[in-house]
C-alpha cells in the first residue's frame, strides 16, 4: 500500500445499512481504488455481537485496501483519528410517537458524537450524515462541534436525487445517465423539493423531454417525497442498499469533480444562498473540483418552486426551534 490510509467511521455498523455499505468501502468503492482505508465500527453494546459476525465476514473477504478495523462501542475510539465520518445510526420513529420526540431522542446520539468529533477526529474530518432525520440531526452534531468548519458537514440527501433521476428517465424512456442536475431542496423529508425544472434530459430540458407537466408537479414529486415509506410498506424495512449506495455517492461528489453541466445534491450548512435562513442544514445543489466544493448560485425557480421551497425551509425551522435545547 503506497498511500497512508484513511479511517472511515461507520456508526451503527451492524445495522441494515452498514452491512450494505461496509462492504463497498473495504472494496475501494467510497474513495478509489488505490487508497487504503481503516474501518472504524461503532455499535451500542447490544449488537456488539452481531457486529462480530460483520468484521469476520469482511476478514473473510480479504479486501486487499482494508489495512485494519477497529469495532468499538466505545466512541473516543470509533473517532479517533477519523477522516470520515459516516454517522448512519439513528433511532427510527416509531407508531405513536412525535416527530418531536425523533428528535430529542436522536439529539442524545448526535449530540455526543460530534463532541467526540470534535475531540478525536482527524484535523481533516467530513462527517455525512445519513440517520435520519439527517438534515436536524447534522445541526444538532455540528452544533457540539463548533471546532469543525462549516464546509465539513453534510447530511444526506442524494438518495432523493438519485430516486428523481431514475423517476425522470423512465419517463423519458432514456438511460439514467442521461439525466442530469436534479436538485434536491430543503429537507429529507416530505417536504423536500426534487427540482424538475433545472434538470436535464440528454442534454435538454426535462420540461422540454417531458411534456406532462400535471406528472412533474404531481406524480413525480410524491412518488419522490414519499419512496422511503413505499419501501417500507413492499419488503417491510426501510431502505438499505439504496441508503448505502447514496452513502457512496455522496462521498465521491465531494472527493471527485463534478461533470460539467452536473451537480450533485447534499444539505450543506446555509449561508444565506437563495434566500435561505442561516446556519440551516438545507438541501442544495453542488458542485466540486475534486479539493472544495460550493453550492452552484444563479439557479431560477418559478412560483411554483418558490412555493415548495418555502414548504420545506418552514419544516427546517420548525425542527430546529424544537431542538433548540439541545443546540447550546
Amino acid at each position: 500500500m503506497s498511500k497512508p490510509p484513511v479511517h472511515v467511521t461507520v456508526t451503527g455498523a451492524a445495522g441494515q445499512i452498514g452491512y450494505s455499505l461496509l462492504f463497498r468501502i473495504a472494496s475501494g468503492q467510497l474513495l478509489g481504488p488505490e487508497q487504503p482505508v481503516v474501518l472504524r465500527l461503532l455499535e451500542i453494546e447490544p449488537a456488539m455481537g452481531t457486529l462480530e459476525g460483520v468484521v469476520m465476514e469482511l476478514e473473510d473477504c480479504a479486501f486487499p485496501l482494508l489495512a485494519a478495523i477497529e469495532p468499538t462501542s466505545e466512541m473516543k475510539t470509533a473517532f479517533d483519528g477519523t477522516n470520515w465520518a459516516l454517522l448512519v445510526g439513528s433511532i427510527p420513529r416509531k407508531a405513536g410517537m412525535e416527530r418531536n420526540d425523533l428528535l430529542t431522542i436522536n439529539g442524545g446520539i448526535f449530540g455526543p458524537q460530534g463532541e467526540a468529533i470534535a475531540v478525536h477526529a482527524a484535523s481533516d474530518v467530513r462527517v455525512l450524515v445519513v440517520g435520519n432525520p439527517c438534515n436536524t440531526n447534522c445541526l444538532i452534531a455540528r452544533a457540539h462541534a463548533p471546532e469543525v468548519p462549516d464546509d465539513r458537514w453534510f447530511a444526506m440527501t442524494r438518495l432523493d436525487q438519485n430516486r428523481a433521476a431514475s423517476q425522470l428517465a423512465t419517463k423519458a424512456g432514456v438511460p439514467v445517465a442521461d439525466v442530469a442536475r436534479v436538485a434536491i431542496w430543503g429537507n429529507h423529508s416530505s417536504t423536500q423539493y426534487p427540482d424538475f425544472e433545472n434538470a436535464t434530459v440528454s442534454g435538454r430540458a426535462a420540461t422540454e423531454v417531458i411534456a406532462d407537466r400535471d406528472w412533474l408537479e404531481g406524480d413525480f414529486i410524491a412518488t419522490v417525497q414519499q419512496r422511503g415509506a413505499k419501501i417500507i410498506e413492499a419488503r417491510g424495512a426501510s431502505s438499505a442498499a439504496s441508503a448505502a449506495n447514496a452513502v457512496v455517492d455522496s462521498v465521491a461528489s465531494v472527493v471527485n469533480a463534478t461533470a460539467e453541466g452536473d451537480c450533485a445534491s447534499l444539505a450543506v450548512v446555509s449561508h444565506g444562498e437563495y434566500g435561505t435562513p442561516e446556519g440551516l442544514v438545507f438541501g442544495f445543489p453542488v458542485r466540486s473540483d475534486g479539493t472544495s466544493w460550493e453550492i452552484i448560485e444563479g439557479l431560477e425557480h418559478s412560483g411554483f418552486a418558490q412555493e415548495r421551497i418555502r414548504l420545506t425551509t418552514e419544516e427546517l425551522e420548525s425542527e430546529r426551534a424544537a431542538v433548540a435545547h439541545l443546540l447550546g
